[in-house]
């Protein structure tokens, strides 16, 4: 029994050490070297990215050294700038600096506009510069409003598919297009309507802005004002009626560009004398300082102190009418200087018998004071030239079809009373309709 035991010992370890043996001879698996190293290699550095915003008063040296450019790297990236003025960067100008961890600042990007990008390139020892502009993507939009009480109130209200800011500045375009119509601080009724096709750009940031005006539509005090934009031949950008004339006639409505008025034409209880006299004109309430333009060519044949007027300016115009501008803050013209329509003759303020800051605007024809919206009124524009009238009855048939299908489309099912003179139901006052809608 012993022998057998002793046996079976030294079989099972001969056993144990023949299969360390063939673990041991077992051959090993080959890996390229390619894979050993990339294994090995540590991982390679990331650069970082630093954006900030130019501080007030910050030189750009500074602004460069908190970005992480050396003092001496960024005088030099300055010294060869020339697409932008150290001098003139704007507070609160974006900037962005792409940062390697061994090598340092590779490129530093301004953001000049929204459009508008520079951006600084590390070449060796010396840096270069390079512009990108970014495009704008542009559409089409109608807008319908009802006024309320002001046309920026309607636009501001209706015109949803442009931020706030772009709305009022939407109804002062639409103000600019119609200005040689409609004093539209005066003439606007509660129930008059205005429609109106407007480009609207869109940055590649998503802001929005808004375009030109293309045409507008309007009923106010219960006349049709249309309106068309018009490129001849040459490039020029004009406005014209719906029968070709241009709206650009020999004056303006009002000799200011925000304008409301505080009295109107006729009787009243003077402010200071407090008695009642007649009120040979139309009083303009803006702040101190507001530009008061020259509704039209023509010649100055006084500027000086005009009693109760106090600091005044007074213009013949071709057609024999005088303008006469009072309680003026400021004079920019002189006696027998020419003016021409637009330019800026004086500053409002409360010269004479004045109360508060405002513009006095009385038209004279013949020596006998006139209503100035009567005197101003139907003034119309010199007509389209006849090589381009047939351009312009394509154009404007186009313009109004395109405005029409637009506006229409604003319209709700369950909306029956309609915009005077549009045919669109209250619930439609306040959308804009674009290319998408």
């Amino acid at each position: 029994m012993n022998k057998a035991l002793s046996k079976l010992l030294v079989v099972g370890t001969l056993g144990v050490l023949a299969a360390g043996a063939l673990a041991i001879g077992r051959p090993v698996p080959q890996r390229a070297a390619g894979e050993l190293l990339a294994v090995s290699a540590p991982p390679a550095p990331v650069s970082s990215v630093r954006t900030d915003t130019i501080h007030s008063g910050e030189p750009l040296l500074a602004v460069l050294q908190r970005h992480g450019l050396e003092h001496d790297e960024a005088n030099r990236a300055i010294a060869d700038m020339s697409l932008i003025d150290a001098r003139r960067v704007r507070a609160g100008t974006q900037v962005t600096a792409l940062v390697h961890p061994d090598s340092g600042v590779q490129n530093v990007t301004f953001q000049l506009a929204i459009d508008r990008i520079v951006r600084l390139v590390r070449n060796g020892e010396s840096w270069m510069e390079v512009e990108e502009t970014l495009p704008w993507t542009r559409d089409t939009v109608a807008v319908a409003g009802v006024i309320n009480s002001t046309l920026t109130g309607a636009i501001v209200e209706s015109a949803v598919q442009f931020p706030t800011s772009a709305r009022t500045e939407l109804a002062y375009a639409i103000a600019n297009v119609l200005e040689y119509r409609v004093d539209l601080s005066r003439d606007l009724r509660v129930g008059d309507s205005i429609t109106a096709l407007v480009e609207r750009e869109t940055a590649p940031n998503g802001l929005v802005r808004t375009g030109k005006v293309l045409a507008t539509r309007s009923k106010i005090a219960g006349s049709a004002i249309d309106a068309v934009r018009f490129d001849d031949e040459d490039g020029e950008s004009q406005f014209y009626d719906a029968e070709g004339r241009s709206l650009r006639a020999g004056f303006l409505r009002a000799p200011l560009e925000f304008r409301r008025i505080s009295s109107v034409f006729g009787s009243r209880k003077h402010p200071v004398l407090k008695t009642w006299r007649k009120h040979n004109g139309i009083d303009y309430a803006a702040s101190t300082g507001t530009p008061v333009r020259a509704i039209g060519d023509g010649t100055v044949i006084y500027a000086g102190w005009k009693g109760g007027y106090g600091k005044t300016v007074e213009i013949r115009h071709k057609n024999g009418m005088v303008t006469r501008y009072g309680h003026l803050n400021s004079i920019s013209v002189r006696n027998g200087a020419r003016v021409k329509i637009s330019n800026t003759i004086g500053k409002v303020g409360m010269t004479g018998l004045a109360t508060g800051p405002h513009l006095h605007f009385e038209t004279l024809i013949n020596g006998v004071h006139r209503d100035p919206r009567a005197a101003l009124k139907d003034v119309s524009g010199e007509p389209i030239r006849v090589a381009d009238r047939d351009a312009f009855q394509l154009r404007r048939n186009a313009l109004f079809a395109d405005l029409t299908a637009r506006v229409y489309a604003m319209q709700d099912d369950a909306a029956n009373v309609a915009i005077p003179g549009m045919g669109i139901g209250p619930r439609a006052r306040t959308r804009a309709v674009g290319a998408g809608n």
